[in-house]
């Protein structure tokens, strides 16, 4: 039974330890999603399938697998939305399959990834992920990552997003046509579960924001945490039947400190 986007953002989680490299069947099925999956932002993104022996991939925090997805762009502004947004759709696909995944963007042997990907100077390739069936028991190692980060858990509906401005804090239950898919966009992933994303809804439409808790280096991977929640936003948002458009603009809303403006959505 198909299941829908809602139920797999739900049971999306990431994982690193599995029982096998999925089927060729499976593979093919995957190839064919992740070869239609493009973000909003104008930018391409190229998905690759790495053999770990081929290449001599590794990463000392996955077990049960030798499969690799990874994925490259154009180093252009906003690149990070769309390689996090391309991303998620694919690791979406890929639980839609029974397929289990996790982003990596350090614990890995990036040279000899940026390699295989025949990484140019003006791209970059922020993140990876194993692909294997998912074991039916954790690893140690995972079970204390998990534990280490508060995988499991997310920060509240209403510290994450406002109505009209950050002063005024948004119930689900206020949040209109937009509760579901900012309930999706809450459940994201995020690099060390900061979750540094908010939004807040005015009358014209949802505007989008990073809190920075790390530096941006030549890979910003806050914004492809950003990106991964606004994949799950739109996915929920059109399910639903809405279309929107995303577009930069700016918001003239007043922020909070650390509180950077990034992307606003328009429903049509």
């Amino acid at each position: 039974m198909a299941q829908t986007m809602m139920e797999l953002i739900k049971r999306r989680r990431s994982v690193r330890t599995f029982s096998g490299r999925p089927s060729a069947q499976d593979m093919r099925k995957l190839q064919e999603y992740v070869g239609d999956i493009s973000s909003p932002f104008g930018i391409s993104v190229e998905f690759r399938i790495l053999d770990a022996e081929k290449y001599g991939l590794k990463s000392p925090v996955i077990a049960g697998t030798d499969l690799y997805l990874a994925a490259k762009c154009r180093n252009e502004e906003n690149c990070g939305l769309s390689v996090g947004w391309c991303f998620e759709e694919a690791c979406l696909r890929a639980l839609s399959l029974n397929i289990g995944t996790v982003m990596l963007g350090g614990t890995m042997n990036r040279d000899a990834f940026e390699k295989a990907m025949d990484l140019c100077d003006d791209e970059v390739m922020p993140v990876v992920s194993p692909l294997g069936y998912i074991a039916e028991k954790m690893s140690l190692r995972e079970s204390l990552m998990r534990k280490g980060t508060g995988a499991d858990q997310r920060k509240p509906f209403e510290e994450l997003f406002f109505a009209d401005s950050f002063d005024h804090a948004l119930k689900r239950e206020n949040a209109g046509i937009f509760a579901d898919a900012l309930e999706a966009l809450r459940l994201a992933p995020s690099a060390v579960n900061h979750q540094p994303w908010r939004a807040v809804i005015c009358p014209e439409g949802v505007h989008f924001f990073l809190v920075r808790s790390m530096k941006e280096g030549r890979i910003d991977l806050q914004k492809t945490d950003l990106g991964i929640a606004l994949c799950h936003f739109d996915l929920v948002m059109k399910e639903q039947g809405y279309h929107g458009t995303f577009r930069f603009s700016d918001s003239g809303l007043k922020l909070p400190q650390k509180t950077e403006y990034t992307v606003s959505y328009y429903p049509v």
